[in-house]
């Protein structure tokens, strides 16, 4: 028998990625997955591509459907997740999916997102100084944000190594749609989305406060831009260079022994198409000697790297289990 495991918010994309990705684990086994609007919908009705759990239906979120499982997954809504994690046993281990406990600080969650301050747990981007220990020895890890992960990976290295200036970093970073979650918003109907790029929250994403937390960055001018795609995500994060250091080699030697981490050959950039499917990051950089700047562009699938995959990840360090057990670093394609 495996680490019993359970997926709360199992009817998202975010859960619906959990679940695949607990199916094919060699370690994990799924105890319950819940819901909240499409409680008692059997699993295959919901997702019909999970054939490992088709007959599986889904409980009604709360701490009782969840209480029995080893570790507890909870991809639900920002502000949702604080007060059901309170409500599990004291000695169950979660990895929040959500936004709710990566803020260090409560006035920037208040500021942000508003609501009831859960507090801060051990941020779940193992890829980061220091942070692979935390998350093993942790109980309650917060999983990064979709973009906040592909903005981190391409510049905390750099500002660890005083290789880019922390004052003058900007980022724009395209996005499919299953990033903004399964409820239907008329802006997302693929009538809307198709053949159409639109940038949104410019200067004003969820993400910001967070990806200056994770990163050191001191000002950071980011905008977001909707793609016509399912998943995925490409950012391209321009900093002063500081220094004499070449890009390419401090982000070669951060992740030279990462799994999921790869840096392209010279002349190669990333492509979310690439990402598919994978718990992986694309990296690419390079020196715009006319405009002075670093050039880092990253991919990742934001249901992956971004996601479920990631949430696997911190998993796995903290059950003791391999880090890389039911992940892999290949994308699919077509």
């Amino acid at each position: 028998m495996g680490v019993r495991v359970a997926v709360a918010g199992a009817s998202g994309y975010a859960g619906g990625e959990l679940l695949r990705l607990i199916a094919g684990h060699p370690e994990l086994e799924l105890a319950a997955a819940t819901a909240h609007q499409r409680a008692g919908a059997l699993v295959g009705s919901v997702h019909p591509h999970l054939s490992s759990y088709r007959e599986l239906p889904l409980a009604a979120t709360g701490p009782a459907a969840l209480a029995g499982a080893d570790l507890v997954f909870l991809a639900l809504p920002h502000g949702e997740s604080g007060a059901l994690a309170a409500a599990l046993p004291a000695g169950t281990r979660v990895v929040d999916l959500g936004a709710d406990h990566r803020l260090a600080d409560p006035a920037a969650w208040q500021q942000w997102y508003g609501g009831p301050y859960a507090g801060a747990w051990t941020y779940g981007l193992p890829e980061l100084p220091g942070q692979r220990a935390g998350v093993a020895g942790a109980t309650r890890v917060a999983v990064p944000g979709c973009y906040a992960t592909a903005i981190a990976l391409a510049l905390a290295p750099l500002l660890a190594a005083r290789a880019a200036d922390p004052d003058d970093v900007v980022v724009v970073a395209a996005s499919g749609t299953s990033g903004a979650g399964r409820e239907p918003k008329p802006h997302l109907l693929a009538s809307e989305v198709a053949g159409d790029l639109s940038a949104y929250k410019v200067g004003a994403h969820q993400h910001l406060p967070e990806i200056i937390q994770a990163t050191g960055a001191a000002s950071l001018s980011f905008t977001p831009v909707l793609a016509p795609l399912p998943r995925g995500i490409l950012a391209t994060v321009t900093a002063r260079p500081v220094g004499s250091s070449a890009p390419r080699e401090v982000l070669g030697s951060a992740y030279r022994d990462e799994p999921f981490m790869r840096l392209l050959p010279e002349g190669a950039w990333p492509h979310t198409a690439a990402t598919l499917g994978a718990n992986s990051c694309l990296l690419q950089a390079t020196v715009d000697a006319s405009a002075g700047r670093i050039v880092v562009v990253s991919a990742l699938d934001n249901l992956g790297k971004g996601a479920a995959g990631q949430a696997v990840q911190c998993a796995n360090l903290m059950l003791g289990l391999p880090e890389t057990a039911g992940l892999s670093a290949d994308g699919m394609s077509p």
